[in-house]
């Protein structure tokens, strides 16, 4: 082997253990291994029912209390309802909806 290209190997293989020390060419992972969350269906179940609920009851306690500090029985407490499932649904849409990062459009659409 000529010494220019045993010097130019040289140099590849130290720059590329260089740049692996800094975390420049990190290994690509695996699908799957090191994910610290995985997928799990039931805990997207239960996080959604969680969302749901929640949301609910942060209406419905809104609007007891409302009614209850003003004297006015059904009136807030049927519109904070409406509020705290709407809330909730958002909740959810925003946890499962499509997002520009995760689904990248399809071809043909702009």
């Amino acid at each position: 082997m000529p010494e220019d290209e045993q010097d130019e190997a040289s140099f590849e293989r130290r720059l590329a253990a260089a740049r692996e020390r800094h975390g420049l060419d990190a290994k690509p992972k695996a699908a799957g291994k090191d994910d610290p969350l995985p997928f799990n269906p039931f805990a997207l179940m239960f996080r959604v029912g969680v969302e749901l609920v929640s949301a609910l009851a942060v209406g419905v306690a809104i609007g007891y209390g409302l009614d209850h500090w003003l004297g006015t029985q059904p009136l807030f407490l049927a519109l904070f309802v409406v509020l705290g499932g709407a809330a909730g649904v958002l909740n959810v849409w925003r946890l499962v909806g499509p997002r520009p990062e995760r689904d990248p459009p399809k071809a043909g659409r702009k």
